[in-house]
């Protein structure tokens, strides 16, 4: 028996997210005023009192979602024992740190880093994703590159289940074409731009100098990369996966089943919701899931 810690990325937020954490565990509440005076703002006040609309700006988004998760994983004290982690984009820093291989605060500084120039490349070029339900990766691929518009496969959630990352005119073209092609679905997401495409070549700019200066260590378990949904301990490894992430398609259904694979039959989420929880079962029914927020 083998058991999987997975860490949820972006859309997991809740207004009132880790304040339970804050009030009942000391070294929780340290962490979280450490993270305050690292941000430069109270984004404690945003994630237990804040509105959605404050919750959904990415700034704050990706930081409160890696701070609940991470200090969720550091209460756990002696318990947490992982075999193997994974984060589901964003989520690949929550792991990262949750299994010791970047610290607390490079992780938190990360994060926010990436999030402001995920930020900035969103505003420098408007453009959105979409959830495409009940069509084979293969068939949505070949429609994909059939546009001339930048338009790609973003995140691989689980099986019937692909998002796709472009321009405005090239997620239309793509929604019209999937839906022709038999697709149950072809929906436009409300999110602020085309994550894990190519549009976000600046902001993987901005980011690769941040990355190569972080120390980066020996992770106590294998983490699990959305790159290439294989296994990983060398640093140097993490390091360029890590880069290359902002660009490329999160391959979430792959990494599940390369731990399934791999002996992973309890997956435990760590962070805000359960949509990684569901997102596992779709893969494979036979596994146990659980979570704790």
């Amino acid at each position: 028996m083998k058991r999987a810690y997975i860490f949820p990325g972006q859309g997991a937020q809740f207004v009132g997210m880790g304040k339970d954490l804050y009030d009942n565990n000391e070294e929780a509440k340290k962490l979280f005023e450490k993270a305050n005076d690292i941000l430069g703002f109270r984004i404690t006040d945003l994630m237990f009192e804040g509105t959605e609309e404050d919750l959904k700006q990415t700034k704050v988004t990706q930081p409160a979602i890696f701070l609940h998760s991470v200090i969720l994983a550091k209460s756990l004290g002696d318990d947490f024992k992982p075999d193997m982690v994974a984060g589901h984009s964003l989520g690949e820093f929550s792991a990262l740190v949750a299994a010791g291989a970047l610290s607390f605060e490079d992780g938190l500084r990360l994060v926010a880093k990436r999030a402001q120039a995920m930020q900035k490349a969103c505003e420098a070029n408007p453009s959105t994703m979409a959830a495409v339900i009940a069509l084979p990766n293969e068939k949505v691929e070949e429609i994909c590159e059939s546009i001339d518009h930048v338009v790609a496969p973003a995140n691989y959630n689980c099986p019937g289940q692909l998002v796709i990352s472009g321009t405005h005119e090239g997620i239309d073209e793509a929604c019209e074409k999937l839906l022709a092609a038999g697709a149950k679905r072809a929906m436009k997401l409300k999110v602020g731009g085309a994550f894990h495409s190519p549009l976000m070549m600046p902001a993987q700019e901005e980011l690769t100098e941040a990355i190569e200066a972080a120390e980066i260590k020996e992770p106590i378990c294998p983490v699990y990369q959305n790159v290439d949904a294989k296994p990983h301990t060398d640093p140097k490894e993490i390091k360029e996966n890590l880069i290359k992430q902002l660009t490329a398609p999160v391959k979430w259904t792959q990494d599940v089943e390369a731990m399934i694979a791999d002996g992973a039959d309890e997956f435990i989420e760590l962070g805000p919701g359960n949509v990684l929880q569901g997102l596992v079962k779709k893969i494979n029914r036979a596994v146990s899931t659980s979570g704790k927020q």
